[in-house]
């Protein structure tokens, strides 16, 4: 049986050790689709499954990343839908985002977003060329850390993050400041949807560009990831994980530190060295 509270559900599990099982209690990571409705387009723009919680700030990212948006005041309000055939309920798995008077956005390269699963954003159907397209400017080279700064992140990831710790299965981003100190952090179900709700909180706090910022991930660096991270400004991003081949590329061609496999006192800069301080 299984019971939700928000961001954690509740599910009874059976634990089998050394030959002998027994009941127990456990919480699992929520995992339920939202729906981005533009207004007053009256338009579906994507339903991706995320954790429940920061759903404002996930629409509002989403749409940044992806060009929707260039700032804040693009955003008239967001809400919850309140749909009268259901008795006039609000429905916290879809968000209205009403766009300022005026603003008519190109949704044209969203169609690939229709579905967006929690494990892989874009699935790929992404390129680099979209990102040129788009004008994104190379990332400026003001930022450099040492090495000490950057061995310090992953624990300080991990100490924060609360969902994972009562459910063992959540991705999280966080930023920090040139000293390696944490910032924010975000969780969810999905990498690339806790780098919106990071970056949708940046954005409403008209904290962007986050040129003097260190963004870190769990997992690997994929393409959304550098995508992401271009769009909002950030000079170094850093996982615990592999990048993929087209997140490298998207690194060097805008200018990021891209580092990879951050675990103990250890890492790979795979781009950008030139903004690491070592001997």
């Amino acid at each position: 049986m299984n019971t939700q509270t928000g961001s954690k559900t509740k599910a009874t599990v059976w634990v089998v050790e050394k030959g002998h099982a027994r009941p127990r209690l456990d919480h699992l990571t929520t995992e339920e689709p939202l729906e981005i409705r533009l207004l007053p387009l009256r338009k579906t723009v994507a339903v991706t499954m995320r954790t429940p919680g920061a759903d404002f700030e996930l629409a509002a990212g989403f749409l940044y990343s992806e060009g929707v948006i260039n700032c804040k005041k693009d955003i008239q309000r967001m809400s919850y839908c309140v749909n009268d055939s259901f008795d006039g309920q609000q429905r916290y798995n879809i968000v209205n985002v009403e766009l300022r008077d005026g603003l008519i956005p190109d949704l044209q390269p969203l169609e690939r977003h229709f579905y967006t699963s929690s494990a892989c954003g874009v699935c790929g159907k992404a390129s680099l060329e979209a990102l040129r397209m788009r004008g994104c400017s190379v990332i400026p080279q003001g930022l450099k850390v040492t090495p000490e700064i950057i061995y310090s992140l992953p624990n300080q990831l991990r100490a924060a993050q609360g969902i994972f710790t009562a459910t063992g299965g959540l991705h999280a981003a966080a930023t920090f400041d040139a000293q390696g100190q944490l910032l924010n952090l975000r969780e969810d179900v999905g990498r690339h949807n806790a780098l919106d709700k990071l970056i949708g909180t940046a954005l409403l706090s008209d904290e962007l560009p986050l040129n003097n910022h260190i963004v870190m991930v769990s997992g690997r660096s994929s393409f959304e990831i550098l995508q992401k991270s271009t769009t909002a400004g950030v000079p170094i991003v850093c996982s615990v994980s592999a990048p993929s081949s087209l997140a490298v590329s998207v690194a060097q061609e805008f200018g990021i530190t891209l580092i990879g496999f951050l675990r103990g006192e250890r890492f790979n800069v795979y781009t950008g060295w030139d903004r690491i301080n070592a001997a």
